[in-house]
């Protein structure tokens, strides 16, 4: 379990360049959910997922993963963290090595490495065959798999996805995600999945933790936030294009999923 307390971060302090990101954030993330952190630009939301990764020190507050503190080194093999446009961070010769990278760095054995990178290319949907091509002569989506397949090759128990389809077209961004949570939600990891998209968090996420101006505004389910129209409002996020149409329509109904919202809909509106 991750388990954040009273953080609260300030950058540069004492200086005329002072900013507060975050303001004494709680919340717990417990084993095998998919937690969604969602907020506007500037509601503290990669501060707080760098602090979780133990990227940025604790000035206040406390973070443990597994009951270590954050600061433990041994954290590192337990959590995984995919930043935006990930593929920015290649630089290996070949997709293999590429992916290889990390798990090498921990001291793993040749046959150990081949085995994790092989799995981690099939839970990301590369084909085998690209394993001796450059990184760089692939697609994007395809750099942003080998990238993704880098982290994920570490195994790690939880899984940080901070937009992890932005910039892809709709297309690559719906395989792409179904392939990740399908692979990574059948091993049992935990994910913070940082999006402002609410349609994507909807079909994902079970709970939801709402950042604006570095302070939570809601914590609970996609359903109930989307039945919050004013924290919506107050955090700048665009309600699910379903909730949207439901409303429209005068229903004051939520609908996660198409089937829902055809369900509600049919049952309000019959055929004649």
């Amino acid at each position: 379990m991750i388990s954040v307390k009273n953080v609260s971060y300030t950058y540069m302090t004492g200086t005329p360049f002072e900013k507060t990101a975050l303001k004494n954030i709680s919340f717990d993330v417990a084993e095998g959910e998919v937690l969604a952190v969602a907020g506007h630009t500037g509601s503290g939301k990669s501060t707080l997922i760098q602090i979780v990764a133990g990227l940025i020190d604790l000035t206040q507050g406390s973070v443990t993963i597994d009951n270590l503190p954050v600061a433990d080194k041994k954290i590192r093999r337990l959590v995984g963290i995919v930043f935006q446009y990930p593929e920015h961070q290649l630089f290996e010769e070949t997709v293999e090595s590429d992916i290889a990278f990390a798990p090498k760095n921990f001291g793993l054995s040749d046959a150990e490495i081949s085995a994790q990178v092989e799995e981690a290319m099939r839970q990301v949907g590369l084909p085998a065959e690209l394993k001796s091509v450059s990184p760089f002569e692939l697609s994007g989506g395809q750099k942003r798999r080998v990238a993704i397949a880098g982290i994920l090759a570490l195994k790690p128990k939880y899984l940080i996805l901070d937009e992890p389809t932005a910039g892809l077209d709709p297309l690559a961004k719906e395989n792409l995600l179904k392939e990740i949570f399908g692979a990574v939600k059948k091993s049992g990891a935990t994910i913070i999945l940082v999006s402002h998209n609410m349609e994507d968090i909807a079909r994902f996420a079970n709970r939801v933790v709402v950042l604006a101006q570095g302070q939570i505004l809601f914590v609970g389910t996609p359903r109930e936030l989307f039945s919050r129209e004013e924290i919506l409002s107050r955090a700048g996020l665009e309600p699910p294009p379903i909730t949207q149409l439901l409303s429209k329509l005068n229903l004051n109904q939520n609908a996660l999923t198409l089937d829902e919202a055809e369900k509600i809909i049919l049952k309000n509106f019959p055929r004649k």
